[in-house]
Order: structure tokens, then sequence, then C-alpha cells
């Protein structure tokens, strides 16, 4: 008896997904728990496991299909290995060896290798070029691994379609020697000319180019296109602003270079800069309570916890999954909660209450390099920190020029709910503590 390949419940008030990926053909057998294909939705990209051994028989839904929560997407057989394979067998076995005498020579002839081989799925840049040629899938030979329909095998497509056509200007007769190639424009190989020009006229035409060489039109993952509605109603909806400050990062380095080594070996995983980040502005936001309340309706919300948002930039999107009770974790945990998020991430397991109530962020641009930049808030939360690369730099301390290791810190926040005063000191505190990492610990 089939058993149904169904849409899980991926999280709550989440109705509607979009089917990624396809890891398994129809015929092909597969194994209890083994991915079938990437289930997408607006926050994160699941995987959905086999129910049983068997065999893949009917896929309903295509890469890029939308479906709700709990429709059918495909059948397997289960237990069906087997007979999957006889059944290949059985239908190799029905086809004739030997054609209709009606048919041409060239038709007997015809090696495998010429015959289209049925896709299993389509990537953007094919589908684009398949809708612009009124062209159907299955009628082109699909060479991507799993069966995949490759943008290369449309444009070999319609270049033997071209070399097929018909029309070729030196093979008409009578020509005239009247048009030369700069009174007559240039005509596509597929359409014949009206007044054909001789062979000595004729100048080798450039393979056309089509807009699909040079553009590749890919649909946004719901992950990205939740990330861009999110981040415009954000804009749309708060008075946001950006303060800046800078942050000598000689006494954080330092004691990362003395402990570094010990911690490792104590907690087994590396101290990073995000610990203390995460701990300073924890010291901040206590200072500074509206930095971490929301709006909500006409009220003001403070919130007495501080679950702290970690950006993390993900292969389909930004993502932000949060630190709970970050005021309650050691620096070991802070560094541990990370690096599992990082790791999840990288394997599609991130669960989406992860990614839900937090009451500040931090972001990071300085690991791809940005020097400064204004990050968005991420609502409804009323600040975020942006922190940046550390770049060695002249400063002036004690009335002398040294070159110290230097941060920028952009704060973006709700001028709704945060004066300018709080966010410039909020940023001072924060600058602070970090330049005294001591300060945490006595609460100075």
């Amino acid at each position: 008896m089939p058993v149904e390949l169904i849409v899980p419940e991926v999280g709550e008030s989440i109705t509607e997904v979009e089917i990624g990926q396809w890891l398994k053909a129809e015929g092909e057998a597969v194994g209890k728990d083994d991915t079938l294909c990437e289930i997408e939705t607006d926050k994160v990209t699941l995987e959905l496991p086999a129910p049983a051994d068997g065999v893949i028989t009917k896929l309903l839904k295509k890469q890029g299909d939308r479906a709700n929560v709990g429709d059918v997407i495909g059948y397997l057989e289960e237990g069906a290995e087997a007979s999957a394979s006889n059944g290949a067998e059985a239908k190799a076995d029905d086809k004739p060896d030997a054609k209709p005498d009606t048919e041409t020579p060239e038709q007997d002839t015809a090696s495998d290798d010429d015959k289209p081989a049925k896709a299993t799925s389509v990537m953007p840049a094919a589908q684009v070029l398949l809708e612009k040629h009124n062209l159907h899938a299955e009628a082109i030979r699909a060479t991507g691994p799993g069966g995949k329909l490759l943008k290369q095998d449309v444009l070999k497509h319609l270049e033997q379609q071209g070399e097929d056509a018909p029309a070729k200007p030196e093979k008409q007769p009578e020509p005239k020697t009247d048009d030369t190639p700069e009174q007559q424009p240039a005509r596509p190989a597929a359409v014949a000319a009206p007044e054909p020009v001789t062979d000595t006229a004729i100048v080798a035409s450039p393979t056309p180019v089509t807009p699909g060489d040079m553009e590749e039109v890919v649909p946004m993952t719901p992950l990205r296109r939740r990330v861009a509605q999110h981040l415009k109603n954000a804009q749309n909806t708060a008075a946001l602003l950006t303060t800046f400050n800078e942050v000598d990062m000689t006494a954080v380095m330092d004691l990362r270079k003395q402990y570094k080594e010990g911690f490792e070996k104590k907690h087994n995983v590396k101290l990073g800069f995000m610990s203390f980040f995460v701990k300073a502005a924890i010291d901040a936001l206590r200072q500074f309570p509206a930095v971490n309340a929301e709006i909500r309706g006409t009220d003001i919300v403070y919130k007495n916890h501080y679950d702290i948002g970690i950006a993390v930039s993900a292969p389909k999107g930004l993502v932000v999954p949060v630190l709970r009770h970050a005021e309650r974790m050691s620096f070991a945990e802070v560094e541990k909660g990370i690096g599992d998020f990082v790791d999840r991430i990288k394997t599609n397991q991130l669960r989406i209450e992860e990614m839900q109530g937090g009451t500040f962020t931090i972001t990071n641009g300085g690991i791809f390099g940005s020097l400064i930049s204004t990050p968005i808030v991420n609502a409804p939360q009323s600040a975020i920190l942006g922190m940046h690369a550390i770049q060695q730099r002249p400063v002036a301390v004690d009335g002398k020029v040294e070159i110290r290791p230097m941060m920028y810190l952009a704060l973006t926040y709700d001028h709704r709910l945060i004066d300018g005063r709080e966010a410039v000191t909020f940023l001072v505190r924060l600058k602070e503590t970090l330049e005294d990492p001591a300060r945490m610990l006595i609460e100075a």
C-alpha cells in the first residue's frame, strides 16, 4: 500500500511552504529516514525524511511549487525495492526492438544518447529559457546529476533546432548580387531571406546572444522574501536612527590571548569576541532599559530578561537565533550556544521557535570586512548593535599617538521609544565596558 509523503508541521502560524530541491527521483529506492527533499519556509529550511524503506512511486509537487501543511506531495511504495527494479526491466522489455517500416532510416539508427532523458527537476535558469522559447522539459535531454535539466541542456537543444532549420541562404536558387551585407541586415539563421546573397557576399554572423546568456532569473526563496518583507516593514514603521562610536579592542584582545588556550581546554570551545559583546551589551541594557523594550500598540513593554539575538548569514538568507536568558549564561555557554546555532544552520536543523522572542540583536559585519554600516532593527525590537572589522589605526592615548586595534560600533534604534541621549550613553557604556572588562565583574 502506498505511503503518503506529507508536508509536516513546521511551526506555529506557518501554514504554507515551498518545495525545495528533490534529492530523490521517481523510481528510486530509499531507506527509512533518507532525506527526500527540502521544505522551505519563511524562516528556515527543513528536510523531509522517508517514513519507511521503499521506492518513490510518484512526486506530486516539483521544486518551487507551493504546498500547505498536511498536503500530500508524493507517494512511496513500502518495501518495493525489488519490484521497482523488476518493473524497470519490464518497461525496458516492452520497448520494441524493431522500428515500424514507416519510420525513416534516421529514426532507426538513432542512439540512446540522442533520446531525451526525462528531467526530474528543472533548474531556475533552464526554466527561464523553457518559458521564453515555449518549450517543454520532457522534450529535452537532461544531463544534470539526478536528472536535473540544466541551462546548458536547453541551449544545446536550441542550437540543434537552429542547425536543423531548413532556411540556409547559401542553398537558395538564383542568387543575386544586388544586396550586400551593408544594404541588407543580417537575418537569424532560422528565418529564410527573400533575396539571398551570393556565396562571395556571405559574412559569418556571430552566434545570437539571448538575454538568458547575460542574466539569470532565480526566484526568491521563502526565507529571502520573509527577510525582505520584515526589514522593509521595520523601516516603514519605526523612526530609525543610527549613532556611532569606536572602541579600543586592546583589553579584550589581551584577555583572549592570555586565556584562550586554557579556556578551550576547559570548555572545549574557543573564546571569541561575541561573548564579550553579549556580556557588555547586557550590562549596558540593564542601565538603559528602554533599549531592551518594545512598543506594543500605544504601550511600552519593558523586558526584565535579556534574550539576545545573534544575526547569522545563512546560504539562503539572514537568520537570527536567540540566546534565551543570556544574562544567566557564562562566557563558555554563550560561545557554545552560538557555535551550536551555526552548526545547525548549516544542516537545516534550526527550529523556528529558536528565532522568536528576542529583546535585542547583535550583528557582526566585521567578519566580512565591513568597516562601518547602519543595521536595521529586528522588529518588534527597538535596537540593534552592529559590530565591524577590527583595524589598526593611530589614536591619541594620554597625549601620544599610538597604533591600536579599533572597531567602529553602530547602534540603530527606534527614535519613537529611545531618545538620542539614551542611545549615545548606551554606546558609551558599551565602549567603557569593552575597554575595561573588569567593569562587568564589579558592576562599576
